[in-house]
């Protein structure tokens, strides 16, 4: 019980990473708010986490909705006396929409995607930022994670995913600068591929995911599951140098590395900055992943200059 007597927000909690997100969180000890649109689906989130003996407050809450984040935090103030340590930014209500526009331009596709993929996580992210950080302020601690992706790096699925992803990185950044001296740290956490319910919906069952090759439905076959992502906030959570990581993009890969951990189900989850994984993506260059020690890495300095903009 790490967690015991923490307070914590997982936006977008009813299924996918931020279900995985407040299991882990509320099963180390934590009281644990779960946002979303729907009651039904938020309940089966509580339920889950009751019968793992944790702690789950489910709270209707529209991330595209300012006056609905607002009331939870008031909520929060008065439940809690004002306490919140931990705020995982994870909402997001894009994904359909991104797979029933795969393989169009953004001249081609309705301009309001950008309102389905960025309002109810970009915006959405940064409100919720915002109150969080006034109570984590006053209490001189805190944790403030945005789920982000790779996304943010080079391009992915289409431009306005690419534009939130990028925008997310750069929202945990400079929020760091600012909070950095009040105590409270700010970081983006990229998971690898997942297997959630909304994935293996598009990606891996259903027949109209026809851009994504054999090699993507593989890897998302044997990604990590929704939980891995909380796992790693936990022990981020208690980490004792903390603040010396605010403001960096971490991922799942270097932070089970770092603490020693593996997945739920017990498998070590892909290093994606490894040079044998890498290679395996290069073709003609494949069979030489099969010859490459594992623990040889990329230096994360390649990765920004291999899509440096200068």
């Amino acid at each position: 019980m790490a967690l015991s007597g923490w307070v914590c927000v997982v936006t977008g909690a009813s299924r996918g990473i931020g279900r995985g997100i407040a299991l882990q969180l509320s099963e180390a000890g934590a009281t644990v708010y779960i946002t979303g649109r729907q009651d039904k689906t938020l309940k089966r989130t509580a339920a889950e986490v009751k019968e793992r003996g944790g702690n789950c407050v489910p709270v209707v809450c529209d991330s595209t909705n300012s006056r609905d984040i607002e009331g939870l935090f008031e909520r929060i103030r008065h439940e809690q006396n004002g306490r919140l340590d931990i705020l995982v930014n994870n909402a997001y209500a894009g994904v359909q929409t991104i797979f029933e526009n795969m393989g169009k331009t953004f001249w081609e596709m309705d301009p309001s995607i950008w309102d389905s993929i960025n309002n109810a996580g970009l915006r959405g992210h940064y409100f919720f930022s915002v109150y969080a950080s006034q109570l984590m302020v006053a209490q001189g601690r805190g944790l403030i994670v945005t789920i982000s992706s790779i996304g943010g790096l080079r391009y992915y699925f289409n431009v306005p995913y690419g534009v939130g992803k990028a925008a997310c990185d750069r929202l945990a950044a400079d929020m760091a600068v600012e909070l950095k001296s009040r105590g409270v740290a700010s970081v983006s956490l990229w998971p690898g591929a997942v297997r959630t319910e909304l994935i293996t919906q598009f990606v891996l069952e259903s027949d109209a995911a026809q851009g994504a090759s054999t090699k993507v439905k593989d890897v998302f076959a044997s990604g990590e599951t929704p939980e891995m992502s909380g796992k790693c906030i936990v022990h981020l959570a208690k980490e004792k140098n903390l603040m010396s990581l605010t403001g960096k993009v971490l991922m799942t890969c270097d932070l089970a590395r770092r603490y020693g951990i593996q997945d739920i189900d017990g498998r070590s989850i892909d290093d994606y900055t490894s040079l044998k994984y890498l290679l395996s993506w290069v073709p003609y260059l494949s069979w030489l992943s099969i010859l490459v020690p594992s623990f040889i890495r990329v230096p994360r300095f390649v990765l920004t200059l291999a899509y440096s903009r200068f």
